[in-house]
């Protein structure tokens, strides 16, 4: 199939771009404000054409252990959340990083703590690059900020987790899985055959053929063995921010001021971004696009020529201590958020910036 513009949600622009992917299966449970993907392929029912399986599991926690079996036999398989469920899915994302499966986890947020409300947040973002389950691994992190992206990026997620052996996130707001937008959907790929992912995952549990088993676990006993595991996911982690480290520059090459922010801020941000212009206040957009691995070096580049940095996130201040550290006290960096829901004008952002940054500068 061609190219192929569409009007669709965010939500369910990832399920069309799973399946015209190549995934194999996918593994949920609903909740708002995501269900929209778990609904699109049911309504789509791929298993009748690509052979995709979509099942509803019984729970989060079942959900992501099927997700870890797919993706032990080399499958590419995904499940999607919302905050709460992505907290319930935090042991099997572990497992998953500790046992190098690639696999695809979808986050769009609400606000919380707890079951919060079922409105935008951006509130998980420790949770997803500090690590919200147990031990020492890193999640590859995509925020996409327009429908657009949301169905770029699942392609993009499923290629960086079988590169890396590692699970992959699109860390959405509730804003960007349910607006509107025009989006162009790729052309279907076939699934993989037996053959291929048997020659492209060695590791897999695809079945004992002329070969020593393969044993898929994150158990090691001997305290040795289980270090040099960690060596190497470190290894591995190095390598990938190394490589892998995506953003977005609008304006900063003039900028006196810069707003640091991800998702649906980031377009919040732009807008308030031509309203400081207008009234002579050199402002810049830098947006991540990989929250982990982080711009850190982009970031602290910029620590030299502005007076001062504007973080826009919906949530109390998570990001803002990632951007300190990359500038390590060389630059202002103040924050802006709205809590409990909340999605602020870009009149607001304009405002914390003069009163936060630009009048200190």
């Amino acid at each position: 199939m061609s190219e192929e513009v569409v009007l669709m949600k965010g939500n369910e622009a990832i399920a069309h771009a799973a399946i015209r992917c190549g995934a194999d299966g996918y593994f949920g449970y609903p909740i708002t404000p995501q269900s929209e993907v778990l609904e699109t392929l049911a309504e789509l029912k791929p298993w009748e054409t690509t052979g995709m399986v979509v099942l509803q599991a019984e729970s989060e926690v079942a959900a992501i252990n099927m997700v870890y079996g797919g993706a032990g036999s080399g499958k590419m398989v995904m499940t999607s959340s919302s905050s709460p469920g992505v907290s319930l899915k935090q042991e099997g994302i572990s497992y998953l990083a500790g046992a190098e499966l690639p696999c695809l986890i979808v986050n769009v947020m609400r606000g919380g703590p707890g079951l919060g409300t079922i409105q935008p947040s951006q509130a998980d973002y420790f949770q997803t690059v500090k690590g919200g389950g147990h031990g020492d691994y890193r999640l590859i992190a995509l925020a996409p900020s327009s429908v657009q992206e949301m169905a770029d990026f699942v392609g993009l997620a499923f290629e960086l987790a079988f590169k890396y052996r590692n699970p992959a996130i699109i860390l959405a707001d509730g804003v960007v899985g349910q607006m509107m937008e025009k989006v162009v959907l790729p052309p279907i790929k076939p699934r993989r055959t037996e053959a291929e992912i048997i020659a492209q995952c060695p590791w897999a549990t695809t079945g004992k053929s002329g070969r020593k088993p393969n044993i898929i676990t994150s158990l090691e006993l001997k305290p040795e063995e289980m270090e040099k595991n960690n060596l190497r996911f470190q290894a591995k982690y190095r390598k990938i921010e190394e490589n892998e480290v995506r953003f977005e520059e609008i304006n900063c090459e003039d900028a006196d001021y810069l707003i640091v922010a991800f998702g649906s801020m980031a377009r919040i941000g732009q807008k308030a971004m031509e309203l400081a212009r207008e009234e002579g206040i050199k402002v810049g957009i830098l947006r991540p696009i990989t929250l982990w691995p982080f711009p850190t070096k982009v970031i602290a580049s910029y620590a030299d020529k502005v007076k001062g940095m504007l973080v826009t996130e919906l949530n109390a201040g998570q990001m803002i201590e990632d951007v300190r550290l990359a500038v390590n006290g060389k630059v202002r960096v103040e924050h802006f958020g709205r809590l409990g829901g909340i999605v602020p004008d870009p009149d607001e952002i304009v405002a914390a910036l003069k009163e936060k940054i630009v009048v200190n500068s």
